[in-house]
């Protein structure tokens, strides 16, 4: 089975989705299983900085605090042994740099490693993740020497371009679940949404969605 995941660094509903389907994986070990994580920004026009949290949070909610946006999900957290600590975020950063360092993981086999590592750090430890100093030493947690390769521009583009695709076959919120290329979970589902689609790829009905990159 292969299962794309698009998603973004900082988005919590993608954490909570990753979650989820481990769960379902637990349940339902699926055979010749492959993952792989597939970029999408929730703030396109981010600028490379990044920027200040309350500043964003203020500019998109009209509220520095976010209002009483957070709270459900940190509840749901919870539920999934997730720790979000959104207090402690300081900046939302520009996530082209995550992506890139996402995609350069999967190099070396720690792509899932790395996007967990990423989340931990963000949600959990308010890291700036839009920092290469900072995403060189995420990388370095799960043994993966990333330094050379954030220094560079290696991937940019190519992040773009699979964004850029997965909106033009009408993803427009993340996460995403694509399974074997044809059946999609949209969002952050519970484990058992995901047991139907694995029943569903099984048996080869209702294919919903183009095949991903």
């Amino acid at each position: 089975m292969i299962i794309d995941i698009v998603s973004d660094a900082i988005c919590p509903w993608c954490y909570i989705g990753k979650r989820r389907l481990e769960k379902a994986l637990l349940l339902a070990p699926q055979d010749d299983l492959k993952i792989g994580w597939r970029p999408f920004q929730l703030n396109p026009e981010m600028p490379r900085e990044g920027m200040d949290r309350k500043d964003y949070l203020r500019a998109k909610f009209g509220d520095a605090s976010g209002g009483k946006r957070y709270d459900a999900i940190i509840e749901t957290g919870k539920a999934e042994g997730i720790d979000f600590q959104f207090d402690r975020i300081k900046r939302t950063p520009n996530t082209i740099l995550a992506h890139r360092l996402i995609r350069f993981a999967a190099r070396n086999d720690r792509q899932d490693a790395l996007v967990e590592a990423l989340f931990v750090a963000y949600f959990t430890d308010g890291k700036d993740i839009g920092d290469p100093e900072i995403l060189a030493s995420v990388a370095a947690s799960v043994g993966v020497d990333a330094a050379q390769y954030l220094a560079g521009s290696e991937d940019d583009e190519t992040i773009r371009q699979e964004d850029a695709f997965a909106r033009q076959i009408g993803i427009q919120g993340v996460p995403c679940f694509i399974i074997d290329r044809q059946y999609a979970v949209s969002g952050a589902q519970p484990a058992e949404a995901f047991l139907e689609i694995f029943e569903l790829a099984k048996k080869g009905e209702d294919a919903v969605s183009p095949e991903l990159i």
